[in-house]
């Protein structure tokens, strides 16, 4: 992802002031990153939150595309806010993907009451990818679950509203293979038919563009944004 960022970003008129990729490097960079506008996080779960913080600690506006870290998120909202800081996350920077955000929403809220039909989430992603599930597909699950939590008093959702058990957890497959980006799929079945909404990355440009689109988006913004945000448009 960084050497895809980096060649697409000077495709779009910005200069990368300096790479990072490892802890000594930060050490000796360190000055050269403070000056950036804008720096973008793509690395791995065990690091990542500390990479957030550090950059919100020196006043530095970051974008962040690693996912599996999401258990500090709202300790480093809280910091963003606080020091008057730029954080911009997502799951998924990919438009595409972000748009089957959006019609997952949607059709979790028609499928909620339709108590005949079992949902499910498969994720491909390439070998090298080291949280499963994937983000994304965490993320689709808690749409769905979302709405499903909607109407869990209510008997015409197909919940046991007798049980202390609201709902059941979506499951998620996970599969590794080769150097495949990215797929996503949700389906519906039940025994008459099957719905199913898919995105299927071709390569990793998706989410490199929508990782510098969020940059310039963030720069010169204060607070937590998401790419709901760069997609709407959000003015702050």
């Amino acid at each position: 992802m960084g050497h895809a960022i980096e060649a697409l970003a000077a495709e779009r008129g910005h200069v990368v002031i300096c790479t990072i990729d490892n802890a000594e490097e930060l050490a000796a960079k360190s000055a050269t990153l403070k000056a950036a506008d804008v720096a973008i996080e793509f690395t791995m779960p065990s690091v990542a939150a500390g990479n957030i913080r550090y950059c919100l600690e020196h006043d530095i506006a970051i974008v962040c595309g690693t996912t599996g870290w999401y258990n500090d998120y709202y300790e480093l909202a809280a910091l963003c806010h606080n020091r008057g800081g730029a954080m911009l996350t997502a799951t998924n920077f990919s438009i595409g993907m972000n748009i089957m955000f959006a019609i997952n929403e949607h059709l979790a809220q028609l499928m909620s009451g339709r108590k005949e039909y079992k949902v499910d989430i498969t994720e491909i992603h390439h070998i090298h990818k080291l949280d499963a599930p994937s983000g994304t597909a965490i993320t689709l699950r808690e749409q769905i679950e979302a709405h499903k939590m909607d109407c869990a008093s209510d008997a015409s959702c197909g919940l046991d509203t007798n049980s202390s058990t609201t709902k059941e957890e979506i499951p998620i497959t996970s599969i590794r293979e080769g150097e495949v980006p990215g797929t996503h799929t949700v389906r519906y079945q039940s025994e008459i038919d099957t719905i199913t909404i898919t995105h299927e990355a071709h390569s990793r440009k998706g989410l490199a563009l929508g990782a510098l689109m969020a940059a310039e988006f963030l720069r010169g913004k204060k607070g937590v944004f998401t790419m709901t945000d760069v997609i709407n448009g959000t003015k702050n």
